[in-house]
């Protein structure tokens, strides 16, 4: 049945929002009046929906809207899902105790959308489908092989454990890397001021000196006048190469290049490498799980890895696979993966156990990333504050300097 928006005013005067099923928006409005309200606005949740994501053509506004769930509120949801269907309640019902309980208006909508799509006769997959900006391909897929295996409920809770997962080492990622950053930001702040402002007032101080000024102080003196004068051309010179760089990375041959080479560097070159197997494993390993045919399910799991060159070396895979050789196999042969996940894929085959083998490669690979994410945050605390001390102290001998020669021949 649609579902219908409606802003009405109570027998009190007050303005209520929320939707309403109807068989049509006059049968929206008369069951309105019938619970003592009078219909200011009625529209239909899908027709705002297709309004909002295909205003200004070629999907602007699609680009504009705000995503409903967040992924951690994505992975909330499917937790709630989840423990209503497997505790036995129907899929209709389960969605209409999300909806209504559902502490925001657009989240309220789509809720009540997907119920209707559902109460309609079409499966969860298609009604999810239809929200593409809010539901990725991976998630529609895990959807529609529990519906097809009769296992919704089981499949939500695989699906719901890998978002956690997913959200929970992104987590401990940017914990790792938030000091370093904040620490470097401090750090340039600080190293300016000094620049642009103490070093100048030292510089006026001793303008109408004729004895010679440290090596140290004439340095730091010409720094500040450079940055002083060309500061601005260097902050534009940093946009334009941003910018060019964003642009060069958007060409699909120059990015595999790089993320090949970025794979070759000393320590970020091995987290990345870890980070995007554990997807890769991880996502592998639950579309298996849920019953979706291997070659699909490689294709999916090819589609989560940021870095270009293993995804490439992951399709290669696909067409191992697809003509006939074992998936450990041609894991084998892309050397970009860790050898772990061959070894993992071979332990699955031969027990019959490849998503359980899968999952655990995954578990194994995101420990690896934590760990070596938190070595080189430790590694990189010390360092940067060493730095930054070092810089700062150089600035202040600068000054300090020629005040102590002075001294010197007062004396």
């Amino acid at each position: 049945m649609p579902v219908y928006s409606f802003e009405a005013l109570t027998a009190d005067g007050e303005t209520r929002k929320g939707v309403i099923e109807a068989d049509s928006a006059k049968g929206a409005r008369s069951l309105l009046r019938g619970q003592a309200m009078v219909p200011i606005k009625v529209e239909s949740v899908g027709a705002q929906a297709a309004g909002q994501d295909g205003a200004g053509g070629a999907g602007a506004g699609r680009s504009l809207r705000r995503r409903v769930f967040s992924a951690t509120g994505l992975a909330i949801w499917t937790r709630q899902l989840a423990g209503l269907v497997s505790s036995g309640l129907p899929l209709e019902r389960a969605l209409t105790s999300l909806s209504d309980e559902a502490e925001r208006d657009n989240e309220h909508h789509l809720v009540a959308l997907l119920r209707a799509e559902v109460n309609g006769g079409a499966t969860f997959a298609k009604a999810l489908s239809q929200h593409p900006r809010e539901f990725t391909p991976i998630f529609i897929a895990v959807i529609g092989a529990g519906e097809q295996s009769g296992n919704l409920g089981l499949v939500l809770e695989r699906l719901a454990d890998d978002l956690e997962e997913q959200q929970a080492l992104k987590a401990k990622l940017i914990g790792a890397a938030l000091y370093p950053a904040i620490v470097s930001l401090v750090a340039v702040v600080i190293v300016l001021f000094l620049v642009t402002y103490v070093v100048p007032q030292v510089a006026h101080v001793f303008a109408g000196s004729k004895r010679a000024l440290p090596l140290l102080t004439v340095i730091m003196i010409g720094t500040s006048a450079f940055v002083r004068s060309y500061g601005w051309l260097m902050l534009v010179a940093i946009i334009f190469g941003v910018i060019g760089a964003r642009l060069a990375l958007a060409n699909a041959l120059f990015r595999e290049k790089f993320d090949a080479a970025w794979l070759n560097l000393p320590i970020l070159g091995k987290l990345s490498r870890s980070y995007n197997t554990a997807r890769f494993a991880s996502t592998l390993a639950m579309l298996a799980a849920a019953g979706v045919p291997i070659l699909k399910a490689l294709q999916a799991a090819a589609e989560t890895l940021s870095n270009r060159a293993m995804r490439t070396d992951a399709l290669d895979a696909l067409v191992l696979v697809r003509e006939g050789a074992p998936l450990a196999s041609a894991l084998a042969q892309k050397k970009r993966f860790p050898g772990l996940l061959a070894m993992f894929a071979r332990l699955g085959e031969q027990t019959g156990q490849l998503p359980t083998m899968l999952q655990r490669a995954a578990k194994q690979l995101s420990v690896e990333v934590q760990r070596r994410a938190m070595q080189l945050a430790t590694i990189l605390e010390p360092l940067l504050i060493v730095v930054m001390g070092v810089v700062v102290m150089l600035i202040v001998l600068a000054v300090l300097m020629p005040i102590i020669q002075l001294n010197q021949l007062v004396k």
